[in-house]
Formats: structure tokens, sequence, C-alpha cells
């Protein structure tokens, strides 16, 4: 009888069935949620079944929540699907009036339709030394040495209000802020190097080797201590020419700081025409279709020189999620918005996300967004809206190239989102158990950003 009994226990574990994926996912979310620093939080966790389809587990999956930058997938995905992968924007270069004796008795036009890579150097042609030369090389075929009109920086396709609502003032003087644009120009920002003081507290220096002469750049940068690193903040407005630097530079700090540009097309126009000028072109007047007129259109008799063709959707999606481009993704919001009709502006885009996440059974109203990036913080976006997206996606013909543009952290293929208070994460995970697609999301927690992520990483360990 004793060796009966012994023989039992010793077949005891493998009686008793393993805990099941959901098993474990409830159990570790039970203690996740108890955390205190999620003591006045608001948690939405959703995961599906590629396999299946079916919802593996949820918790508060209709909630909607900031999704922050995770709400970049959504618009990439929308865009891969109603633009196509191979989807390219293009500016036209061209000219009015007549040319006699290589003088052109007219204007050069520079018209865009929204290519968010004009001027990046994210890739070799689409560099602001490549598109220069490459508009120099168009006037010299077409025997244009010297230009009795103006360069007209033609934005008229896309209106005035250049960013969306809800995006906060600290956010829209910096470089992760940057205006839309019809025509962008190095991702409508400029890069400025700053001078720490040789004391605490003095005043930062800044180079303005890089800056434009029509900007009015206002430092009140001060030096702090060492190791505390760049704290500098911008603040100005779409158009406007007084930018504001406020904040603290660590007096061991060497990094560029990013600021937005206030008018990208003008300053395209202004660094054309002095590229013109060091090759011997000459051309006096530089403007934008904006301030020509609020309702300037492309003259019909313009005469296309050559066309600027951008990198292919699949190529703009894989920066814009890995590195997390936020002008990319509201570039392809007002691109989105024009597949309906002229109406490029950021309503609309959002409707479009809608319209199209209808045809999946998501309800519009669980995706209640201001823009395509995820920084504004009036987003509301459900987990089970994000990861029917992501569902669904990987079903699709184009879903190579968009499961290649998302990140690895934790050792996991998932797009983050941060705002204040705010850390989200999406993607996809594969197990012995299978494939699955999931969205966290977690709003108002307390204690530090890094204290949090780590509780998300050991929960979502879970699907390793």
């Amino acid at each position: 009888m004793r060796k009966i009994s012994i023989a039992l226990l010793l077949l005891l574990p493998f009686l008793v069935p393993a805990q099941s994926l959901k098993q474990k996912i409830t159990s570790h979310y039970k203690v996740f949620s108890t955390s205190e620093s999620l003591k006045h939080a608001s948690v939405s966790f959703t995961i599906i079944d590629i396999q299946t389809g079916g919802t593996i587990f949820s918790s508060n999956p209709n909630i909607g929540l900031a999704p922050a930058s995770t709400l970049k997938l959504i618009t990439s995905a929308t865009a891969l699907q109603l633009l196509g992968a191979d989807y390219t924007f293009k500016t036209r270069i061209a000219y009015t009036g007549k040319i006699v004796n290589q003088t052109l008795n007219g204007d050069i036009l520079i018209t865009g339709q929204g290519d968010p890579t004009l001027g990046s150097t994210r890739w070799p042609q689409t560099s602001k030394a490549a598109v220069l030369k490459f508009i120099l090389q168009a006037l010299v075929n077409a025997g244009i040495k010297n230009i009795k009109g103006k360069i007209i920086a033609n934005d008229s396709s896309w209106d005035t209000q250049s960013l969306p609502d809800g995006w906060l003032w600290q956010d829209i003087g910096n470089y992760y802020g940057a205006a839309t644009s019809a025509l962008c120009w190095g991702e409508n920002q400029l890069q400025l190097a700053l001078l720490p003081g040789k004391n605490i507290a003095t005043a930062v220096g800044l180079k303005d080797t890089l800056a434009y002469p029509f900007l009015n750049i206002i430092n009140e940068v001060t030096t702090a201590n060492a190791h505390t690193g760049d704290n500098v903040f911008a603040y100005s407005a779409p158009y406007t020419n007084t930018i504001y630097l406020r904040g603290t530079y660590g007096i061991d700090c060497k990094k560029n700081i990013g600021i937005s540009l206030p008018d990208p097309a003008y300053a395209m126009a202004y660094d054309v025409q002095s590229f013109l000028l060091q090759n011997n072109i000459h051309v006096s007047h530089i403007t934008t279709a904006r301030l020509l007129s609020a309702s300037y259109q492309n003259p019909a008799q313009a005469v296309t020189l050559a066309t600027i063709t951008s990198p292919t959707l699949a190529e703009i999606i894989y920066p814009m999620n890995k590195k997390s481009i936020n002008l990319y993704a509201e570039q392809l919001l007002r691109t989105l918005a024009a597949q309906k009709g002229q109406n490029t502006n950021f309503s609309e885009g959002t409707k479009t996300i809608q319209r199209h996440a209808s045809t999946v059974n998501i309800t519009p109203s669980s995706l209640n967004i201001y823009d395509g990036s995820g920084l504004s913080p009036a987003n509301r976006v459900s987990t089970s809206a994000m990861a029917t997206v992501l569902y669904h996606a990987r079903k699709a013909p184009w879903f190579t190239s968009f499961y290649n543009s998302l990140p690895s952290h934790n050792n996991m293929i998932m797009k983050s989102g941060t705002i204040a208070n705010v850390l989200a994460y999406a993607g996809y995970a594969n197990n012995s158990n299978g494939s699955f697609c999931f969205s966290l999301m977690v709003n108002n927690y307390s204690g530090s950003e890094t204290a949090i992520r780590q509780k998300l990483f050991s929960l979502l360990d879970v699907l390793k």
C-alpha cells in the first residue's frame, strides 16, 4: 500500500493539467492591476488569438483611453489598406511665363501634395542636398540661367490649419510637434547647437549658423548642473517668426536640440533661392502660396519641368513606426482625408479612419481620435479596437511591410506609446500556445515611468 502511495505522489505533477494561457494571464493581470501605482489609473488589456480571431483575455476592453503613439499603428494600417503599399507622393517643379535668352520671365512653382520625406536625411534621394540638386538640374535642362519672377513654394493644396486640435503648447514648438504642410521641408524641423555657459545658472549660447535669418529666436535657456541633460523647450506657433527657447541645458551637454519650423514651405523657398544663387542662377524674390493669397491655386498654364517622387508608403511607415515620427502620421492622416474629395483637414482624416474601421466591425466611437500620431492627450481608443485592427492587418497583403515597421521592446515586436502619465504597448506575440495580437493601455498611473514600464513588461512576458 505504501509503495502505491509513493507512486501516485510521483505521478501527481503529470496528472494535474497544465495551467492554460488564459489562466496564466488572468493570474498575472490580477497581480499587475492591484499595484499601488495603478490605484488611481485606468487600465485596459485585450489579447486576440490570430488563428481563431477569438479573444483570449480582456479587461475593460471597450473603455476609451489615450493610446499615445500606439495610434500610429491604426493610422499606418489604414493608409496601407486605402492608399496601397506602393503609394508615392509627388512634388511638381514648374514655371509660368516664357523663357527668352535663358531668362525666365515668370515664376518657379514648387507644388507639394503632402510628401513628408522631402528634404529628410532618412533616404539619400530625399535629402535637402539631393532635392536642391534635382531642382537645379531641372532649371539647367530647361536653359534657365536667370529668373525675373519669384520662387513660389506652393502649399495651397492643403488648408492653413496645420496642427490637429488638442495638441499642447509645450509640444508644438519642438521637433516632435512639427506642424503639417502640403510642402514639407526637412521633416519641418530645425536643429540648433547650444553652448552651455562656464558656470551654473549662466546663459546658454546659441550657434545660429543653421538658423534662418527670417526667424527671431529668443534664447532664455540657462546652464544647469552636469548630467542633467537637455531640458530645453521651444515655444512657437505656425506661420510666426518668433521662437522662444526656455529651460535648462546641462553644463556637460553637447547634443543639438530640434525645434519645429513655423513655415516649412517658406524655409524651402529660401533654401532653393540660396542654392540657385550659389550656382549662378539669379532670383531675387521668394514667397509661398499662402502669403500670396488664401485661395492661391496652381496656374493652369504652368509648364512642368520635373517631378520629385517620394519613397513608397511601405518605406515611409518603417521610420514612422520605428522612430515614432509624429509628422509622418499627421501627413498620412491628411492624405487619407483627400481620398473622398478635396478636403484635407484633420477631422476628415479621422472620419476616414473610422469609416474604414467600421468595415471590419469596429464601432467608430471606439476610435474617438483627433490626430494620427497619438500626441493629442484628448484621443480615446479602446484596446478592443486596437487589437482588432492588428488582427485584420495580419491577413492583409501588405502585412509584411507593416510588421517590419514595428519596433522591438522587451524582446517583443510591439509599438510603444508614451505621453504624460500614459503608457501603452500594442503588437504581436508567439509562443508554444499560438500567435496573438494585443493592446495594453495604462492612463493616469503614479510613480516613475521606468517602474510602471517594468510592470507592463512583466505582464506581457506571459505571451513570450
